[in-house]
């Protein structure tokens, strides 16, 4: 197989001669089309949906390190090209909001990720879902696999990113990014955004009514960041060879439960100017959400060719949407004016054990946002400081986190239990809102009820059974490698049909 550079110089060199400022302004008339298309009605819409992107690393079969996906595997429906070589991502169809679309939803994935699986197989590779990576390759060194690349004509190009200009492009445009790793135990510099590839997520998507929602919409996304990140964590370690310092007290208490977080905004985030991947700010009305996304500092400009799509009309001011990394952002969008829309896409959250888990984060995310809007809840009467305190306790301590709740009856709380009792109800009300049954909705959130009342993620569980390797004499790298080869083994069990609930104890 061939490196991720075939043919990206000249389209890089391209974008770099692009006029920055001639690309903003397109922007900006752009999203001006939008605001008159959200004063007429256009991009309200009949009726509730969901969405769901899903990423995967691959690794080999047998020896659990992580592996090249080969392009012709990339063909399989559903999935696409994420930005390190060893990554695919699933795109769920449009559901609608309901019972049989929560269903249709967890089937889909279900069956595209078996077919994948066993195309995989025959190459001798698994995919994997999880939060981060942490068995570098069989040929080389981690270091080497993340950071190795290319100089052509002052451009940089990452062996191990996918060929496409909106990966290497981030190296080697005229806006450069930070590029830096800092989380307990690890500091690394790097020229391409090869080591963001360690980390991978799942993206739900929730589409409301009404364009003038979604000032309430997005704030209470952003309210339930941090309570949904705290029970999902799953990325407490990174690669041993990453380490500077590697001992059994950066394994188990030092390191924060979520690393993929401070990895995206150190790596991400510009040289100059505000950052990108940020927690996002409320917005007093949806034409102030549409002005954040032109005022976002574009990294790559591109010259795009309209096609004949209803958003096409503002394809520029997508392409700014694509690295608005905020993790809770907006979207504008739709194939025709029949089919516009605005929602939501929820961005916190790492790959979960098994994709009924995966699932279960929908239904909670989906079910709460429809009770917020639905019965008034006033957990968007938290102060956005505090949402944002809460969102960055989960990434250091997940469940361990001081979280801080308005509960229905207008109660603040620190107490965990109570937080999630309410949240768990607010999702279940929500759910029942659209048809579920009490019973179906109870089954939905109980897989997340389960975590919160052991007190147990997949971070913590990745913890326990590190600790257990080294009370047996493991060193750290090892304890690890044996916590990523434990987890991989228990999702070959479970991936399709069981749940993190499950999974036994160390």
């Amino acid at each position: 197989m061939s490196d991720g550079t075939d043919g990206s110089i000249e389209r890089l060199q391209e974008s770099r001669e692009l006029d920055f400022e001639a690309f903003d302004e397109r922007v900006r008339e752009e999203g001006e089309v939008i605001k008159e298309a959200l004063a007429a009605g256009t991009f309200d819409n009949a009726g509730f949906a969901i969405g769901l992107e899903v990423e995967f690393y691959a690794v080999d079969r047998d020896g659990h390190w992580i592996r090249r996906i080969p392009r012709e595997l990339l063909d399989s429906i559903g999935f696409d090209r994420e930005l390190g070589l060893h990554n695919a991502e699933l795109n769920a169809s449009v559901q609608p909001y309901n019972e049989p679309g929560v269903d249709a939803l967890l089937k889909e994935i279900e069956a595209k990720t078996a077919a994948f699986q066993g195309r995989a197989a025959a190459n001798g590779l698994r995919l994997v879902s999880d939060g981060m990576w942490t068995i570098g390759p069989e040929d080389g060194t981690t270091r080497e696999y993340l950071m190795e690349a290319t100089e052509g004509e002052g451009l940089t190009l990452a062996i191990n990113v996918s060929n496409a200009v909106r990966y290497h492009g981030f190296a080697s445009s005229r806006r450069k990014l930070v590029g830096e790793i800092d989380v307990p135990g690890v500091s690394l510099e790097a020229e391409s955004p090869g080591p963001v590839s360690l980390t991978t997520s799942i993206q739900p998507h929730y589409q409301f009514r009404r364009a003038t929602e979604l000032p309430d919409q997005l704030a209470a996304a952003i309210r339930l960041a941090g309570p949904l990140l705290a029970l999902g964590v799953n990325s407490p370690f990174l690669p041993p060879e990453l380490y500077d310092d590697l001992s059994a007290e950066t394994v188990l208490a030092a390191g924060y439960a979520e690393n993929r977080v401070p990895i995206y905004e150190g790596m991400m985030n510009p040289v100059e100017g505000p950052p990108k991947v940020r927690f996002p700010r409320d917005v007093g009305t949806p034409e102030e959400a549409v002005d954040r996304i032109v005022e976002d500092t574009a990294i790559i400009p591109a010259e795009i060719e309209a096609g004949e799509r209803f958003d096409d009309a503002f394809v520029h001011f997508r392409h700014t949407h694509g690295s608005y990394w905020r993790w809770v952002r907006p979207v504008f969008d739709g194939a025709t004016e029949a089919t516009a829309n605005v929602r939501i896409e929820f961005r916190p959250l790492p790959s979960q054990p098994t994709l009924p888990d995966t699932a279960a984060f929908v239904a909670a995310f989906a079910g709460a946002m429809t009770a917020v809007a639905e019965r008034d809840h006033p957990i968007g009467e938290l102060p956005w400081e505090r949402a944002r305190e809460n969102f960055y306790a989960a990434v250091r301590d997940g469940l361990d986190a001081e979280l801080t709740w308005i509960t229905a009856d207008g109660e603040r709380t620190d107490e965990t239990d109570r937080l999630y009792a309410d949240l768990f109800e607010l999702a279940i009300d929500g759910l029942r809102t659209v048809g579920f049954s009490t019973e179906r909705a109870t089954g939905w959130i109980d897989p997340l009820r389960d975590r919160a009342d052991r007190r147990r993620t997949p971070a913590s569980w990745k913890r326990a059974v590190a600790a257990e390797a080294l009370e047996a004499g493991a060193s750290p790298a090892e304890a690890i490698r044996e916590s990523q080869r434990a987890y991989v083994a228990r999702q070959v069990e479970s991936l399709y049909d069981g749940g993190f609930a499950d999974w036994p104890d160390p």
